[in-house]
Parts: structure tokens; C-alpha cells; sequence
């Protein structure tokens, strides 16, 4: 029976022999940038089988996304920039300097003592990354980049899912003290911030606007043709409401990007049940009327509870 590190190593050759000249062609031809996509594609396939706890189908899920790992670490070798065994390393060292209670004298009986040192870890290896570049010639550190590297909110990549984004920045916002005390401080937020946009729409006379010129619409859809000049206002205002919202889920320990998949599907379950219904009689939601659509939309939330 081979080990874990045997199948951990047939898989690396079989990466690099894909890549090595009478390979793959399709593999051969990838770089850092067209393999990125497929990467996303790959963890939300992981978030899937998990919600829907299919073991099997996460167990080849997962191993769709060691494959990106053993893709960008083969390509990085083949460039001299490292290889898997680097990655491996850093890891195990990550893991155990992190996890002193565990791996050192440390103490941490709950997971919110861990959590505290391991902020104060990583605001340790911040302090260390910061004194190696201010050893470099040159170096301003009034610099932009030099006061970035600084803030609380270094690192939060811009290019995640924005859901996630809002989530890591308000989350290190708050592990330095700028939180809202309790809960419902969110809530007045969320009333004050739906007052604005409410207010720009009032403001151009917005409201005015049919909600969808056919009369279409199901659980309040609809597409408003928004005038150019009230967009960019808009934007904002709409992005306000999600930064508060994603805030509320953080405070509740709720990954919102995990709640909002969640009402993705059941809303697609909910309008195929509709679509479904109506297909019986031979009929698009298009040749059905909204009061109709909305009567069998609240058959289905019903139907789903009582299940």
C-alpha cells in the first residue's frame, strides 16, 4: 500500500511529465494567468459539494484543487522561481510557528486565545517584513506602498469575490477596535444607509420609474432603466448597503458568501418549481400574470416548509 508521501509524489511527476515536452499540448501551453480561472472555478466546486454534503464528489473536488497547487508550483519550477517542495515547506513551517500552544510552551485552551495570538503572530511577521525592507537602499518609507505595508489592512487582496473582500476588511477593521459595539448599531446603520439610496431615488424622481415596463416581475425582480447621471450615486449607495450587511453577517460569525450561495439556490429551486408548475399546462412565466407568478412563488416557499 503506498504511503500518502508516494501518491503525494506520483502526483508531481505526473504534473511534470504533462508539462515536459512530448506532454500535453493544452498543459504545455498554460501559464499563471490562464490557469487562474479555472482555480476559482475549482474552490467554488468545493464550496458546492460541501453545502451539499456529497463526500464523494468533494473527495474529487479537492483533488481538482491540489491540482491548480501542483500546476502553479510545476510552472513555477520550470521558470526557477521555486518548486512544490518550497511550498510544502513554507507551509509546515507556517503551521507550527503559528501554532505555538501546540508546538511550544505557549498557552491557548480556546479558539479565541488562538485567534489572539495568531493576530499577534501575524502582526509579528508584518514588524519583521518591515524592518527587512527598510534595510533596503531607497526605501521611502513615507511612500505610499511603505504606508500601506503598514495598515491594519495590508494584504486583503482586491482581487477575491467582494463579498469576501468587505468581510476580510471589516474583520481586521475590527480587530483593532473599529467595530460597532453590539449588533443593533448594524441595524441603525442598515436603516440609516437604506434611507440614502431611498433618497436618491427620490432625488431624480426615480420612483416614478416602472419597475419593469411589461409588468413582469417575481419576488419584487424587475430592471429599472437608471439614468447615467444617477448610476455612479447609486453604485455607492448600493455598495454601502452590502459593506453593512456583509458586516452584520460577520458580526453573527456568518460567512456571507456561504448565506448568499445559500439563497442563490434555493431561489433557483423555488422559481424551477414555478417554471415546472406552469410547464404543465403548456406555459412560459412569460404567459403568466405577476399576481399569478407571485401565488405560485408562495406556494413554493410554502410547500418547502413543510417538507
Amino acid at each position: 500500500m503506498p504511503t500518502t508521501g508516494e501518491r503525494f509524489e506520483r502526483a508531481v511527476q505526473i504534473m511534470a511529465r504533462l508539462r515536459e515536452p512530448g506532454g500535453c499540448p493544452w498543459d504545455r501551453e498554460q501559464t499563471f494567468d490562464t490557469i487562474k480561472p479555472y482555480t476559482m472555478e475549482e474552490t467554488y466546486e468545493v464550496f458546492e459539494a460541501i453545502d451539499n454534503r456529497d463526500w464523494p464528489e468533494l473527495t474529487g473536488e479537492l483533488g481538482d484543487l491540489l491540482l491548480q497547487v501542483l500546476f502553479y508550483s510545476q510552472m513555477a519550477r520550470e521558470e526557477g522561481h521555486f518548486s512544490v517542495d518550497d511550498v510544502l515547506d513554507r507551509l509546515a513551517n507556517k503551521l507550527i510557528d503559528r501554532h505555538p500552544h501546540v508546538f511550544g510552551d505557549v498557552k491557548a485552551d480556546t479558539p479565541a486565545e488562538v485567534l489572539r495570538n495568531w493576530e499577534a503572530l501575524k502582526a509579528e511577521e508584518k514588524k519583521k517584513r518591515l524592518a527587512a525592507d527598510g534595510e533596503k537602499p531607497g526605501q521611502d518609507s513615507n511612500s505610499p506602498q511603505s504606508a500601506d505595508s503598514r495598515s491594519a489592512l495590508a494584504g486583503v487582496s482586491s482581487k477575491m469575490p467582494a463579498l469576501m473582500e468587505a468581510y476580510k476588511l471589516s474583520s481586521r477593521a475590527a480587530h483593532v477596535g473599529f467595530d460597532w459595539p453590539e449588533v443593533e448599531g448594524l441595524f441603525e446603520k442598515l436603516a440609516e444607509e437604506t434611507a440614502e439610496l431611498r433618497a436618491e431615488l427620490s432625488r431624480d424622481g426615480m420612483k416614478a420609474v416602472p419597475v419593469a415596463p411589461s409588468g413582469k416581475g417575481i419576488a419584487g425582480s424587475g430592471k429599472p432603466q437608471v439614468p447615467a447621471a444617477m448610476r455612479e450615486r447609486l453604485e455607492d449607495e448600493v455598495g454601502d448597503l452590502f459593506f453593512v450587511l456583509v458586516n452584520i453577517a460577520r458580526y453573527l460569525s456568518l460567512d456571507p458568501e456561504s448565506a448568499l450561495r445559500k439563497t442563490n439556490r434555493k431561489f433557483k429551486r423555488r422559481f424551477q418549481w414555478i417554471e415546472e408548475q406552469l410547464r404543465t399546462g403548456g406555459r412560459a412565466p412569460q404567459q403568466a400574470s405577476m399576481d399569478e407568478l407571485e401565488s405560485l412563488w408562495q406556494e413554493a416557499k410554502r410547500q418547502e416548509k413543510s417538507a
